[in-house]
């Protein structure tokens, strides 16, 4: 029992965390939304939640940025920004005059939001000179102002601005280059490797980074040139930005292998498969993972405290390729971590010359007592996929007990095995299995072993109600020669989905148009979703991808929230959400969870050193919540323990949710930031596929 000293205890020290976050991630979202509820700022929400379609919703966010309170204002910032289009960056730009630091930040964030609006779909080219205008605009602010988490916010902003000449691509590089030799605060330096990560990740084909930006960015990484703790974000950034430009040489990878923090550990194993076979890169995988090759086989040396650093020198192994990979494999299928025993497991699929590998391998596919446990399937599942691979003669006398396992993950891995085995009979008998998702990875390895000589089993997915199935079937059919019967199923089909009208059924109806299109097109009312057509992205006039009521009442209710999540035989974890950077995004997620919709779902999706996804009533990508919510695109970056909306397109979350396993920056202003995990991140990297959410909890203050 948790006494109510250990609660006020464990409350603080989540603030303590949030409190650092905010200063490590250089944004100004807060957990409280105290001054939120006005009409006017409601009115300025609402507006934004039907995405602006007419000159009065345009009207009301830009009278909200003149206001003279400054709250008001930034929201009015935010939500024009969060239209994306690019129009309206000249009324954005006024904000960036503010006598508030936040509202500056929120107006340098807003641009770079609204120019996403020219990489849409159909969208013109901004004119000459356009682009280079809101470049010196911001340019110019980053230069006079003296608040440092404004001029980080503007120097991440050009970073990412669509370029599409080398030249600009250079200009934004000099300005960076120059902040950076001005930068004298943690702020400032974060800005600059914020702003240098983007630029190098999204533009580098353009213009590949400057002998005098690499300079710059080796000496961000580095240990010596920033405290321990609070530069630990910027050597992550400088280093990523490194990797993802193939520059991380060995001085690089010998002195960020051996970082305090583990993130950056992590990131130096990437630099070390990137870099390939040299002194350094050798030294930085073995101080992670031993000495696998050496003669002290039983214990091959100390390794690496944090299991996502093993995890990624496995990988750097696996790319790098040679002799130690199986050796290392075979080791790490013992590591005391779930996690890194799963990736180890995986990695001896390449390992079918290796006894000792085929030997672990036939032993936990054979240990089928474990393969009934709730959280004892994995193992077996990996082992067996992975067997097929290393020894195909070994897998194949294991799979028909696989295919008829309690579990049905452990049955739609047996479908992987023997899409990887050819095996055509027990794919089509899979085909036929009461789950859904098991169908679904039966189908894919079906259309890769029999094409469409099984075209009738794709055809006889047509009356399923899943999602996942659907697609799947239908890509198979995709140019079938059974013209006629396979037409009249899938516009069957078609018709079931439009009828139902469902927004999270647009990959299915997506694939099944596609399919159709060869053929007959249904003939339709010309709605969008009739038509298969993905849904309009974001600025367009649509309904469908906005079903939240935003209110006074709510707001207030959800002024200060936290939520705590309860993983069924794992433990609990604490998020404090975002009412402020994203309400209509906090609202549905509370409304959901205080309705019960979350309790006794998955977390499906566990993808490693990545994110962990769940939040579907059918445990897989393709359903959750009946109707779209709109993104809400802040300045949260996508740090580990930072909990998002998965989406396939702008405005098409369905309320599934993941966690940021690490930060992952690639995902920042694409996919919508509304909590972040206060306590409870070790109960997070726990969290194995198929887990089940006891329960979400919303708490207040």
């Amino acid at each position: 029992m948790i006494s109510h000293e250990d609660t006020k205890a464990r409350r603080s020290s989540g603030f303590r965390v949030l409190c650092a976050l905010c200063v490590l991630c250089g944004c100004c979202a807060s957990a409280g939304f105290a001054q939120m509820p006005s009409p006017s700022r409601l009115a300025i929400l609402q507006a934004e939640d039907r995405r602006a379609p007419t000159a009065n919703d345009l009207a009301i966010i830009r009278s909200g940025i003149h206001s003279g309170d400054a709250v008001t204002a930034r929201i009015a910032l935010r939500a024009l920004g969060r239209l994306e289009r690019p129009s309206l960056i000249a009324d954005i730009t006024a904000g960036l005059r503010q006598s508030a630091p936040e509202n500056r930040i929120e107006a340098a964030t807003a641009i770079g939001q609204a120019a996403q609006g020219w990489k849409h779909a159909g969208a013109s080219a901004p004119a000459a000179g356009v682009l280079e205008s809101v470049v010196s605009t911001l340019v110019a602010r980053l230069k006079v102002d003296d608040d440092a988490d404004v001029r980080a916010a503007v120097c991440e902003t050009i970073g990412r601005l669509p370029y599409t000449t080398a030249a600009q691509v250079e200009a934004t590089e000099r300005a960076l280059l120059d902040a950076g030799g001005r930068a004298e605060s943690v702020g400032d330096r974060l800005g600059v490797a914020k702003g240098f990560e983007a630029l190098v990740r999204v533009h580098r084909a353009l213009h590949p980074p400057s002998d005098a930006a690499i300079a710059l960015l080796k000496r961000l990484a580095d240990l010596k040139n920033g405290e321990a703790t609070s530069g630990a974000r910027i050597r992550r950034l400088a280093l990523e930005a490194l990797v993802t430009a193939n520059l991380a040489d060995d001085p690089v990878i010998a002195s960020t292998a051996h970082d305090p923090d583990a993130q950056v550990r992590r990131l130096a194993m990437r630099a070390a498969a990137v870099r390939g076979r040299s002194a350094a890169s050798d030294a930085a995988i073995a101080a992670a993972l031993g000495d696998p090759l050496s003669t002290a086989a039983v214990d091959p040396g100390p390794v690496d405290d944090s299991p996502m650093v093993r995890i990624e020198a496995l990988r750097a192994l696996r790319t790098r390729g040679g002799d130690d990979v199986c050796p290392a494999a075979v080791l790490r299928s013992f590591d005391r971590d779930v996690q890194v025993q799963l990736a180890a497991i995986d990695q001896l699929a390449v390992c079918g010359a290796s006894p000792a590998a085929v030997a672990i391998l036939e032993t936990l596919v054979a240990d089928r007592d474990a393969a009934k446990a709730p959280r004892g399937w994995h193992r077996a599942a990996h082992a067996l996929v992975a067997l097929a691979a290393a020894s195909p003669e070994r897998a194949a006398p294991a799979l028909p007990h696989a295919a008829g396992a309690s579990p049905w993950q452990m049955r739609m891995y047996a479908a992987r095995a023997a899409a990887a085995l050819k095996d055509r009979s027990l794919l089509e008998r899979l085909a036929a299995d009461d789950s859904d998702n098991v169908r679904e990875a039966a189908i894919v390895g079906l259309k890769a072993v029999a094409g469409h000589d099984a075209d009738q089993v794709y055809i006889a997915q047509m009356i399923r109600t899943g999602n996942q199935v659907l697609r799947a079937a239908a890509a198979a059919l995709d140019g079938t020669p059974h013209g006629d019967t396979a037409m009249a199923a899938l516009k069957s089909a078609l018709d079931r989905l439009v009828t139902e009208g469902k927004d999270n059924s647009h990959d299915a109806r997506d694939a099944i148009a596609k399919a159709l299109s060869a053929g007959q097109p249904p003939a339709t009312n010309g709605d969008a979703r009739h038509r298969g057509q993905t849904p309009p992205t974001s600025g367009d006039n649509h309904s469908h991808a906005t079903h939240n009521d935003l209110n006074l009442d709510d707001l207030r209710r959800l002024a200060s929230p936290r939520a705590r999540v309860t993983i069924q035989n794992v433990g609990t974890f604490d998020l404090a959400l975002f009412t402020t950077q994203a309400p209509a995004t906090v609202l549905r997620f509370a409304h959901l969870a205080e309705s019960g919709y979350y309790n006794g779902l998955t977390f499906h999706r566990i993808v490693q050193n990545f994110v962990i996804q769940g939040g579907s009533p059918g445990a897989n990508e393709y359903i959750g919540d009946a109707a779209f919510m709109r993104d809400e695109l802040g300045s949260w970056p996508h740090v580990r323990g930072a909990v998002g909306i998965s989406t396939r397109g702008r405005d098409t979350g369905d309320a599934q949710i993941f966690v940021d396993l690490v930060d992952n920056p690639r995902l920042d202003h694409d996919y919508t930031v509304f909590a972040q995990v206060l306590n409870g991140i070790d109960v997070v990297d726990r969290i194995l596929e198929g887990d089940v959410i006891e329960k979400i909890e919303i708490l207040r203050q």
